[in-house]
């Protein structure tokens, strides 16, 4: 096959890229295609990104449905403690347990295993994965005008290590002993002894392998992208004609690659604590009455290098959301994204200041105050970037001749949320506030709407948008509007109470509270969460069947450029093969948002410009 590929004559953008692209000839050593010869090779073992991207995805929406089927069992618990869960028992067994009366109760051990497993499913599995797996995969190549990731074997790997590690913690549900039981955060000496709890035991270790082997998968994955952005831009793309997407997934991946290790080392200080008999973490324990043997360590340690890590992470999982809201935003506002150049200033200065914000979760843990100060200080200033892209998203809207669709409904509510749940982290961010809040289900609230549900919506909104790129086909508008409504309005059902809840003092990670007199009149609040919460992971199955039937049953997209988008992905045929251009990479000559410019609606990346006419902002 040689590169001259026949372009039809009504595709104008087809044979402009045919007339002024660059030839790599990718083709004349590609004969015939080896990647997609059979299933295995296509769709199983695949190295193309796009179908990587897919597979990131799905996976992601598998797990999404075991955690927040997780969230819902235990919200049962919550919301409705006299109740009988005997109905459960034959998915659950021996951790409903049926007392003298014939009732069945969900097992304390197991509650806390639940809670766990949630965290450590959603953040890591759902939305690190999900979001800088797929939409990384699938708009780095496409929008910098590559034929594929800068090493598709790597690739490969990365999306082969997060499905072990994801099949490692699905097998740890199913021990006798019960998975891993003491908390996402994995604080010793809960996990660092084993007879600490039932779920200290296998479940632990099952869980630090699981996750090891995550960030192996984040670290394969991040390497490609960062290289990927650097070095395989087409002509013409300068690091500021990129589209807003592209930066938070690049510097997503500067912070992965340089955060997750330090997760990686304070897991093997643990599994030497657990194994060697080292005592990194352990300090003056007594088991039964006899003192452990291995004194010297501090947890305090534990707990440095977990959230030298578990910051950033908070921005590894948002700022892609942001990404791709901005660029959402802007396609169906039919307007220019405003301060381009703030934006991407802005996503470097969240990338530099996650890494020195840690401590903020460390208030309680006997920090000295004097350094509290120092974290408070860095932690408040981290508001202001956030501040800027909030006012830049809102002020591309205005004036804009929206289209409300599902993706650009979901970006719109991505802002709303971001605001309500960024302005309870300022409160947070203040030790002398967070000293009363702390561990309670203020903080719940806060983390739930920012990192929880904005996270969720800016995935949403990536979904409908690129869904016609992934798969050739729409998703239906009329689930996806329904779908955005009642996340939204139960959403904030859910967690706007928990402020409340949080500032009474309700503590977080409590079985029951019915024992308590300063929270029994609580109950039902609890009640009114639990069954916004129902209805919310209703709607999401909603969406999971909307997405699964769309793949076959979808509107078939008929036309390259559905939206009148101006970035590169748009270009390539409907059902891109590998290498994603038949013929010819196009060549960029101008930015990624001239929407309404000089009279036209939209303006792509690929037309050259104008006599006379001025570049966009940079």
């Amino acid at each position: 096959m040689g590169h001259h590929v026949a372009v039809d004559p009504n595709d104008k953008l087809g044979v402009l890229i045919e007339e002024t692209g660059y030839d790599d000839h990718f083709h004349e050593h590609h004969h015939g295609d080896k990647y997609q010869s059979n299933f295995i090779g296509h769709y199983v073992f695949s190295m193309d990104h796009k179908i990587i991207a897919r597979q990131f995805l799905i996976t992601g929406i598998f797990w999404a449905l075991i955690g927040a089927g997780m969230s819902i069992i235990f919200r049962l618990q919550l919301g409705f403690p006299e109740a009988d869960l005997e109905w459960l028992k034959p998915l659950l067994g021996k951790w409903i347990v049926v007392n003298a009366d014939g009732i069945g109760r969900l097992s304390q051990e197991f509650y806390y295993a639940l809670v766990t497993m949630h965290g450590t499913i959603l953040v890591f599995f759902v939305l690190t994965a999900g979001l800088s797996g797929t939409f990384s995969n699938l708009l780095i190549p496409l929008q910098v005008g590559a034929r594929d990731m800068a090493s598709p074997f790597l690739n490969m790997l990365s999306y082969w290590f997060f499905f072990l590690a994801g099949a490692v913690m699905f097998y740890s549900l199913f021990l006798s002993t019960g998975p891993f039981s003491g908390g996402w955060t994995g604080y010793p000496p809960l996990s660092a002894l084993p007879q600490a709890s039932t779920g200290s035991g296998t479940g632990m270790t099952l869980w630090l392998v699981s996750l090891t082997l995550f960030v192996v998968s984040v670290l394969l994955g991040g390497i490609n992208y960062i290289t990927t952005v650097l070095n395989l831009r087409t002509k013409g793309m300068s690091m500021f004609r990129m589209p807003l997407p592209i930066w938070a997934f690049f510097v997503t991946a500067v912070l992965g690659l340089l955060s997750f290790p330090v997760l990686a080392s304070g897991f093997f200080m643990l599994m030497f604590d657990r194994g060697l008999g080292t005592s990194f973490f352990l300090s003056e324990i007594f088991i039964n009455g006899q003192a452990l043997e291995r004194v010297g360590g501090s947890p305090i340690l534990y707990q440095h290098l977990f959230w030298f890590l578990g910051h950033p992470e908070v921005y590894i999982i948002i700022l892609p959301a942001m990404g791709i809201v901005s660029e959402v935003l802007s396609v169906h506002a039919r307007k220019p994204i405003f301060g381009y150049q703030a934006m991407v200033l802005s996503i470097l200065a969240i990338g530099f200041l996650s890494f020195i914000v840690w401590a903020h979760h460390m208030f309680m843990s006997g920090v000295n105050p004097f350094l509290s100060n120092f974290f408070v200080i860095f932690t408040l200033i981290i508001a202001i970037p956030s501040a800027i892209k909030v006012f830049n998203w809102i002020t591309t809207l205005y004036g804009g001749n929206i289209r409300f669709n599902s993706a650009m409904l979901f970006s719109i509510g991505f802002v709303s949320m971001f605001i309500s749940g960024g302005l309870t982290g300022i409160f947070l961010g203040n030790s002398a506030i967070d000293i009363q809040l702390h561990d309670t289900y203020f903080v719940v609230a806060h983390f739930h709407i920012v990192m929880g549900i904005a996270a969720f919506f800016g995935m949403f909104s990536g979904i409908y948008h690129w869904f016609p790129k992934m798969f050739g086909r729409f998703m239906n508008e009329t689930l996806g509007r329904l779908h955005f409504w009642g996340t939204m309005i139960g959403a904030y059902a859910i967690f706007w109470p928990m402020h409340y809840l949080g500032m009474a003092g309700v503590p977080r990670r409590y079985y029951s509270f019915e024992t308590f007199d300063a929270f029994k009149h609580f109950a039902p609040m609890n009640k009114f969460i639990t069954i916004a919460a129902i209805i919310v992971f209703a709607l999401q199955v909603l969406f999971v069947i909307n997405f699964f039937y769309s793949i076959f049953k979808g509107k078939k997209q008929t036309t390259k450029n559905p939206y009148g988008a101006n970035t590169l992905e748009w270009t390539t045929p409907i059902n891109a093969g590998h290498g994603n251009w038949p013929g010819k990479i196009p060549v960029v000559h101008r930015w990624a948002y001239d929407y309404g410019k000089d009279g036209k609606e939209f303006i792509p990346q690929v037309m050259p410009l104008e006599e006379g006419e001025v570049a966009g902002d940079h």
